[in-house]
């Protein structure tokens, strides 16, 4: 049975809500390179990740709330705040893409990985030492929680599949792709296509190296469907993902995502 979701204003206080599959968690990847952190070191990565203050004793939903009103105006503010948008892995796109739309105070996010931070990942993810063996969606809604305490965010540390595509999504208006194995970003455009037809998804391929940025582009695939990126550009040896170039497509993508929230259709 799936537990409850929050659809309160992300102005109040956020519900989390955390529903975990344990037969589909996965242990921490084996790295190219033996990992030379001690015990110690593990241990006190794990006690800074356990012992972060509160940051909502920081802030007031009142003050944040009145910065992104002062940003955005409340017309466009309101939408952001109403929008549920389904963030589909949480490496380089997803991390980056849900600090993005954090930050401009999207109101409900849904965070979906059932992979764990490693040292690998700081090249270009969104992530900090203290993450280090963390489930990624707990690090992450611990990292969003620094910019903006209040907003509703719902993890699953799931691994996405054809069988739970079409209940997964229910509350979401908009479904974001940002896996890095390109099958697994096949299974779910054509999983969320045929299963969800209604829904809006942003997809992305191509963003690996250091090729030009003014490769990547974003495009209207058909009517409820984005891609974003230079849609061949594969990691290769000494030309693998890297931040900047993650980045930019990442930030394609939480661009596309912000119009279809203000009501532009258009790539």
């Amino acid at each position: 049975r799936r537990a409850s979701r929050s659809h309160t204003h992300h102005t109040h206080h956020a519900h989390h809500d955390e529903r975990t599959i344990d037969s589909e968690r996965k242990t921490t990847p084996i790295m190219t390179l033996e990992p030379s952190a001690t015990p110690e070191q593990i241990s006190a990565r794990q006690q800074a990740f356990d012992n972060q203050s509160d940051p909502a004793t920081l802030v007031s939903r009142e003050e944040i709330r009145a910065a992104l009103l002062d940003r955005h105006t409340a017309a466009t503010q309101d939408k952001l705040d109403a929008a549920h948008v389904a963030i589909c892995g949480c490496g380089g796109l997803g991390s980056t893409i849900a600090v993005a739309l954090t930050r401009i105070g999207v109101g409900h996010l849904h965070l979906i990985d059932f992979d764990r931070v490693d040292m690998t990942n700081l090249n270009r993810q969104q992530y900090f030492l203290k993450d280090l063996g963390q489930y990624k969606t707990e690090a992450l809604r611990s990292n969003l929680r620094q910019i903006n305490p209040f907003t509703d965010i719902t993890i699953d540390t799931v691994k996405v599949t054809d069988e739970n595509v079409p209940t997964l999504f229910e509350n979401e208006d908009i479904i974001c792709e940002a896996f890095d194995v390109p099958e697994n970003k096949t299974m779910l455009v054509n999983a969320v296509l045929e299963n969800l037809p209604g829904k809006k998804l942003v997809s992305a391929s191509g963003m690996a190296g250091f090729r030009s940025s003014n490769l990547v582009s974003t495009r209207r695939v058909s009517k409820n469907f984005y891609f974003c990126g230079d849609g061949e550009t594969a990691p290769v040896p000494g030309a693998g993902l890297m931040a900047p170039r993650v980045g930019v497509v990442a930030c394609h993508e939480a661009n596309m995502i912000t119009r279809l929230i203000l009501g532009e259709e258009d790539a």
